[in-house]
């Protein structure tokens, strides 16, 4: 890991972008974390639209979870932002567009296609993040996993035993596969769902919902669209972390 630019916010918030082999990311701790009071880390799952675009919510939450006590860090998906483009993910695309800009049910091979292959990347650089971060001295687990691709926060909760806790956002296509995997999810889970999102298959959330295997679980559906998650919601998805990781 690699860091490439450094500024202390006005809220004490130091934030840090890094490289980690070809990977961008950003790192954000708050002013207390030191080697004697290492703050527990919330991975920020990848952001869908890239880290550039979607940076004003990253920092939004990156600062409410500091206020808190908790480091976060996200990085760039693959084939996002300025990272080279994965062909076979960009026909997945343009299928999907395809199919929805003609009001046709979206095919299982195309979510499969579109999905799968991301998650099989991500899933390893997320893990390799956090042998990078995990390796600072200010910061320790334990680690709390909360929103991007819902589909490599299952396979993270399921692979990577350094996760305590997820708060997993129910908006984005999920291939059948990911429904066995869901099953094997012991770790407490807090699911947010928008009841009017454009582009989710609201019964298949409440279906994954149901497949997870852990015994603590809660789903928070809300009215609304895909950007419209109310700010209490973040409110409460912070209290279970507070609750899980401190």
């Amino acid at each position: 890991m690699h860091f490439t630019s450094e500024q202390r916010l006005d809220d004490g918030v130091l934030e840090r972008e890094f490289i980690l082999g070809e990977i961008p990311g950003i790192l954000w701790t708050p002013a207390s974390a030191s080697a004697s009071e290492p703050a527990p880390l919330i991975l920020l799952g990848n952001p869908p639209l890239g880290l550039r675009r979607m940076y004003p919510r990253l920092l939004g939450r990156a600062r409410h979870s500091a206020a808190d006590g908790f480091a976060t860090a996200t990085i760039e998906l693959p084939g996002s932002g300025d990272r080279p483009r994965r062909p076979a993910a960009e026909q997945a695309r343009a299928d999907l567009r395809r199919a929805m800009e003609a009001g046709e049910p979206v095919s299982g091979d195309i979510v499969d296609a579109l999905v799968l292959p991301l998650v099989d990347e991500a899933v390893p650089e997320c893990q390799a993040t956090l042998d990078a971060l995990l390796s600072l001295p200010e910061i320790d687990g334990p680690v709390g996993y909360s929103g991007g691709v819902i589909s490599i926060g299952v396979r993270l909760a399921v692979v990577e035993p350094r996760i305590s806790a997820a708060v997993l956002f129910a908006g984005s296509l999920v291939p059948r596969a990911m429904f066995e995997e869901a099953r094997q999810v012991t770790i407490p889970l807090h699911v947010l769902l928008q009841w009017d999102d454009e582009g989710n298959d609201r019964q298949a959330a409440l279906d994954l919902f149901d497949a997870f295997g852990s015994e603590e679980k809660s789903l928070h559906a809300h009215l609304g669209g895909h950007t419209g998650v109310p700010q209490y919601a973040g409110d409460a998805a912070a209290r279970f972390f507070t609750r899980h990781l401190k």
